[in-house]
């Protein structure tokens, strides 16, 4: 009946935008302007100096006035501050501001954090089941629409980088996107902070 197809609808509706809640949260214009603010600061502190390779980055700048190509980067971590350093970095570039892949290990007050400032998370249940149809449809849409923005898109090499990968190709299979800039990005530190 019809009413059992509208409880039905309202029931998968939830559990779309629950997981949609774990994957990210709307980005806080304040708290990224505050980053901004308070990273260079931040940063003068830990290190010496913070060294862009100009040559790399004018290919990166040229690559992103590209039109309608979303930029992907790829990126080894080496600490926990990689993802808000390259945040930092591209939307200071005029790049924009990117969607950071994250593990899922962390507390939910930073996790918090960090989806209000571009970072995505995997929902819960694709890491204990890989093959969670319902969060994996979400995921591959999310992902698809991301790069149709063309939103700047942050991968790092960790353990479900695979999944975030796939993600990727599969949106340039089912014709989301017609092509997409990879970029690998190397970050290297004098002492690890």
């Amino acid at each position: 009946g019809a009413e059992g197809a509208e409880g039905s609808r309202r029931r998968w509706k939830g559990q779309i935008c629950q997981i949609l809640q774990e994957i990210q949260a709307p980005l806080s214009p304040l708290l990224l302007r505050l980053c901004h603010w308070l990273l260079p600061k931040f940063l003068s502190r830990v290190f010496l100096s913070v060294q862009l390779h100009r040559g790399q980055l004018e290919m990166v700048l040229q690559a992103a006035r590209t039109p309608e190509v979303p930029l992907v980067f790829l990126c080894a971590p080496q600490s926990r501050l990689d993802g808000l350093l390259l945040s930092f970095l591209l939307l200071s570039q005029g790049i924009g501001v990117p969607r950071v892949t994250w593990g899922a290990w962390m507390s939910p007050r930073l996790r918090s954090l960090l989806q209000r400032l571009g970072g995505i998370f995997l929902p819960s249940g694709m890491l204990q089941t890989r093959d969670e149809e319902l969060a994996g449809a979400v995921l591959d849409a999310y992902i698809q629409e991301v790069l149709r923005r063309p939103q700047p898109l942050v991968i790092f090499l960790e353990e479900p980088a695979g999944l975030w990968l796939l993600r990727v190709l599969r949106a340039l299979r089912d014709g989301a996107v017609p092509d997409v800039w990879v970029i690998p990005v190397g970050i290297a530190y004098d002492a690890a902070p």
